[in-house]
């Protein structure tokens, strides 16, 4: 029994030695492990030249381990198996040894620049799992052994140059659940072997438009696991499968923008999980079938086909559904009822169809209505009353019906209302009152209706189009209309308003068009209209106005069409309408008498004068009798008086100056002192208070804008001119007092030769001023755009003025501001306002970010910024800022892309169509494959600059995506337009050599064939 006792005690004592010497071989493999991992770390560290992101990446010490050495490393059990390096400007090749890592499962080389083809290294990651080496710069064709990684379940190749066909070696990833091999450029095959994949859950071939014209295989409906089809601008042709709808996982489908054609598979709508569809631009045809159990469906997007028939009512069972985009078809018949009553419906575009009989009263009673847009097709009835219901609606789009009755009342109290399109319809009665002073109205158009009532004196302060012509309103323009700031055009021709022109219609600063022909009105023209500094066309025809013609119409610098015909005027044309280069002219039946001013003798105007009998003119003309060239006595008496009366006024203006300049200098003496201001200067001065104080008058006011007026001030004898922005108030607004703030930090912080330099900032309790160098040449708009350029420029100089390699030099330069302001500064400077009002120019035409009002830092580079509220310029607003305040630096790249389409059209921002922005607009011209030159500035287009004009109008579009993530950086943008200019490319050994012009930071391609297409906006 002893002997048994310690023969058990001794097998008790060997076992547990064993299992201490396998726990100490265990921890030595483990310690020699982790011993071996660091090493290739700090190797791979080595390789990328210990670049700064990667400074903690330290020997570890007896604590710590680098398993601590996050976010690029990922550990399990003490093992690297994740490696991360996204967004880190890697321009090397992926090193050699990066799978000597042997647990790895996870690699992501996304958003770097990786050059050469395929790394088959990776192959000796044996455990990989998940591969993302997107956004990069890889070419060449994938492996046909890609095969070789068959435990992948996630690969990313998209963003790249791959060319050929996919492999059919893709097929037999078995594991496979996502697949992204959108944006490269394939131009080879798609192989049905991905139909093999019966694991898939996301697939992504779009925008690869260089595949040869392909059908989808049938056997792609044999993924019955997939959840995400996205075959968008990928040359996909034929008719879809009948079997689609055996895609019972199916929830998001995107084919849209290619040639299909047929009809829709009736299977399609049976889908259960279906929340998206996508169809549109395809050439599908016939009619839609029913919807029996896709209740799931959000979106669905069939818009620009060739669909015809009914809207099926099936879809007013859709309790999901929140965008229907219908338009550009051959729909007919009616709405159906149901779908006004939808819960989520948000967005609803049906214009440019066939559809007949009354709108569904419940539209905006039971969901959020934000697009209501129904214009192009033969709807009768009324409006629905409830369309703002419940204070969402931003667009009313349903001109060119058949509509009668009023507006729907709930307009009188919807804030949230921007545009109102209801022209060429029956519509009459008052408008909603309320409707009028929305705060951010921009657009009513309500041409060729029955309307009545009067204009009130207040508007919204954002409205820009005021089209009310052929309608039956009446009362007097009221005097308020001196408060419409920011209307550009107001046509109210062929209505009943009576009385006289006010005054203050002259004080609109951006108006320019002007129409108020075919009323009632009486009385004289106004006389002080030197702020129609903008005003392109004027009409005032066919109303009962008298007196003279105001002789100042001459000093509008841009008018075009002058229309005053069959009035009461009298008296004779003024000389200074000799200078107008008019292409409209008509001043006919009218009481004018004396001589026709010698420019307008022309026989282009030869119907401009008829039924005027005191007219004559000089030269031979058939519709006029000749003046008689002997001079009068009586004009020789008048020209004595004359000259007394002026040498009298003389006198008296002198004596006026003089008292003022007294007056003003008492003024400063006792309230102005410099003892009362508090200077804090940023650069060297060679002024002072006293002299910037007394410049701020207003025959030296240069501008006005939201936070003060600017100040061309001399400040020494030598010619030395300074900007100071002034903001004045009895009270300093908090939003003025933050942006004077935001302004001061940001430009006392920051020096950059492309950034307007601030001097100084002079400020007391209730006054602030800014003091910037002066910018001779103003801002590019004024330049630019023809209603704002210098008024003391002829069209021909201000063309020759900026042309194309001037307009270059100023992206150039902008770019190099805003790529300093986003890379450079630390924190970085998110500007929030960039359009080309804040561009200022100096005497060589050198670009200067200006106003920064607006600006913010964030707080660390690539962090999102949330900012207090929605601010901007309309046009140059990123979309992002309709439905987050969490934005960063991509919403400057998206207002200097808008700035870029302005250089290379002459547009406007806001000058897209009826429907858009000029951003939206130059989408949907490239997307509608239009010859892109067709969009250039005719005026500067030239066939030696077309290839760089062309460049830089398509990276713009590139820069205004409505995706954040798929803009480039100013980094990037920069890079493109210095080598628009100088598309060199520079041969190294051993090294990838990129065209020019190839990508920006997600790694699109800018296409190189002006007249060819583009990738679509996502």
């Amino acid at each position: 029994m002893t002997k048994l006792t310690q023969t058990s005690s001794l097998h008790t004592h060997l076992c547990f030695l064993l299992f201490l010497l396998l726990l100490l071989i265990s921890h030595a493999n483990s310690q020699s492990l982790q011993d071996q991992e660091q090493a290739v770390l700090l190797k791979l560290k080595s390789y990328l030249q210990s670049p700064p992101f990667l400074s903690h990446w330290i020997p570890s010490t007896s604590n710590t381990s680098h398993c601590s050495w996050r976010p690029e490393i990922t550990c399990t059990n003490n093992s690297v198996t994740g490696l991360s390096l996204v967004d880190t400007n890697i321009t090397l090749s992926v090193p050699p040894f990066i799978c000597d890592l042997k647990n790895l499962t996870l690699i992501d080389l996304s958003y770097n620049y990786f050059p050469g083809e395929f790394p088959k290294a990776l192959y000796n990651c044996s455990k990989l799992e998940y591969l993302d080496l997107s956004q990069n710069h890889f070419v060449g064709k994938i492996p046909d052994d890609i095969d070789s990684l068959p435990r992948l379940q996630y690969l990313s190749l998209a963003g790249n140059n791959f060319s050929g066909d996919i492999p059919a070696a893709i097929g037999r990833l078995h594991e496979l659940r996502n697949l992204q091999l959108f944006m490269n450029e394939f131009n080879g095959s798609v192989p049905p072997e991905i139909g093999n994949l019966s694991n898939l859950e996301d697939l992504n071939l779009s925008y690869n438009i260089k595949l040869v014209p392909w059908n989808m295989p049938s056997n792609f409906t044999q993924l019955k696991n997939l959840k995400t089809l996205w075959i968008r601008e990928s040359n996909l042709t034929g008719q879809l499968p009948g079997t689609l709808g055996e895609m019972a996982a199916l929830e998001e489908l995107d084919l849209a923008k290619n040639s299909l054609n047929g009809t829709i598979p009736s299977g399609l709508l049976l889908l259960k999980n279906l929340s998206i569809i996508y169809l549109f631009k395809n050439r599908l045809s016939g009619d839609i079938p029913q919807v029996v159990e896709a209740l799931n469906l959000k979106v669905i997007d069939l818009s620009d086909n060739r669909l015809t028939g009914p809207i099926p009512k099936d879809y007013g069972k859709l309790t999901k559904l929140t965008g229907l985009a219908l338009f550009y078809n051959g729909f007919s018949g009616e709405i159906p009822a149901s779908i006004g009553r939808l819960p989520k419906l948000i967005d609803f575009k049906v214009y440019d169809n066939n559809l007949t009989g009354t709108l569904p009263p419940d539209f905006g009673r039971y969901s959020e209505l934000g697009g209501f847009e129904i214009s192009g097709n033969r709807l009768t009835g009324k409006l629905p009353d409830h369309l703002c219901y419940l204070g969402k609606l931003v667009g009313l789009v349903a001109h060119e019906n058949n509509l009668t009755g009023e507006l729907p009342s709930s307009l009188g109290n919807c804030t949230s209302l921007v545009i109102v399109k209801v022209y060429d319809n029956g519509l009459s009665g008052n408008i909603p009152s309320g409707m009028w002073t929305a705060t951010n109205l921009s657009q009513v158009l309500m041409n060729k209706n029955s309307f009545t009532g009067e204009l009130p004196e207040k508007m919204s302060w954002n409205l820009s189009r005021l089209e009310i012509r052929d309608n039956r309103f009446s009362g007097k323009i009221p005097t308020g209309v001196s408060s419409w700031t920011n209307l550009k055009v107001f046509d109210a021709g062929n209505n009943l308003f009576n009385g006289t022109i006010p005054q203050e219609l002259t004080a609109l600063p951006s108006l320019m068009i002007l129409s108020l022909d075919q009323n009632q009105l009486t009385g004289f023209l106004p006389s002080e209209i030197i702020p129609w500094k903008s005003l392109n066309t004027l009409n005032f025809s066919r109303n009962q106005l008298s007196g003279p013609i105001p002789e100042k119409l001459g000093l509008l610098p841009v008018l075009t069409e002058l229309d005053l015909s069959e009035n009461q005027l009298s008296g004779q044309i003024p000389a200074l309408l000799g200078r107008l280069n008019l292409n409209r002219f008509n001043l006919s039946s009218n009481h004018l008498s004396g001589k026709i001013p010698f420019e307008l003798e022309n026989p282009a105007y030869d119907r401009s004068f008829l039924d005027n009998q005191g007219l004559c003119a000089i030269n031979s003309s058939e519709k006029l009798s000749i003046c008689n060239s002997e001079p009068r006595k009586s004009s020789k008496i008048s020209s004595k008086y004359l000259a007394l009366i002026l040498t009298f006024g003389i006198l008296l203006s002198f004596l006026a100056l003089s008292l003022s300049f007294f007056m003003v200098r008492a003024y400063w003496k006792r309230n102005g002192s410099d003892s009362y201001w508090k200077l804090t200067s940023f650069q060297r001065l060679n002024f002072t208070v006293s002299k910037i104080l007394s410049g701020l008058t207003e025959s030296n006011m240069i501008g006005s804008g939201g936070s003060g007026k600017v100040y061309r001030v001399p400040v020494n004898c030598t010619g030395d001119v300074v900007a100071v922005k002034k903001i004045w108030k009895d009270k300093l607004e908090e939003k003025l007092e933050k942006e004077f703030l935001a302004e001061v930090k940001i430009l006392s912080s920051i020096r950059h030769a492309n950034i307007v330099k601030l001097m100084c900032c002079i400020s007391k309790d209730n006054s602030k001023l800014l003091v910037y160098e002066y910018s001779e040449n103003r801002s590019v708009d004024r330049w630019l755009h023809r209603r704002n350029r210098p008024s003391n420029l002829s069209r021909s100089v201000h063309h020759v003025a900026l042309d194309w390699p001037k307009r270059l030099h100023i992206a150039v330069g902008a770019a190099r501001g805003l790529c300093y302001m986003h890379h450079d500064c630390v924190p970085p400077v998110v500007h929030r306002d960039v359009k080309s009002s804040n561009i200022l120019l100096d005497s060589d035409f050198n670009a200067k970010i200006a106003d920064f009002g607006l600006a913010k830092m964030l707080v660390k580079q690539g962090e999102l910024a949330t900012m207090s509220a929605v601010a901007g310029s309309s046009g140059y607003i990123a979309p992002e800022w309709a439905h987050t305040i969490r934005v960063n630096e991509k919403i400057d790249v998206y207002s200097f892309g808008v700035v870029l389409l302005e250089l290379t059209t002459g547009r406007e921002a806001i000058d897209g169509d009826e429907h858009t922005s000029l951003a939206e607009w130059a989408w949907r011209l490239a997307q509608e494959d239009n010859p892109l030159a067709n969009a250039l500035d005719q005026d500067i287009k030239e066939p030696c600059y077309l290839d760089e004009m062309c460049s830089v109008f398509k990276l713009g579009i590139y820069c205004t995506k409505k995706i954040p993530s798929a803009r480039p950086s100013m980094k990037d943008v920069l890079q493109i337009l210095l080598r628009c200019n100088h598309p060199v490319v520079h041969i190294e050994k051993n090294e990838y050599v990129a065209a020019p012009l190839l990508k920006n930071s997600k790694r699109e391609q800018i296409l190189e064939d002006c007249d060819g297409g583009l990738v679509t906006n996502v």
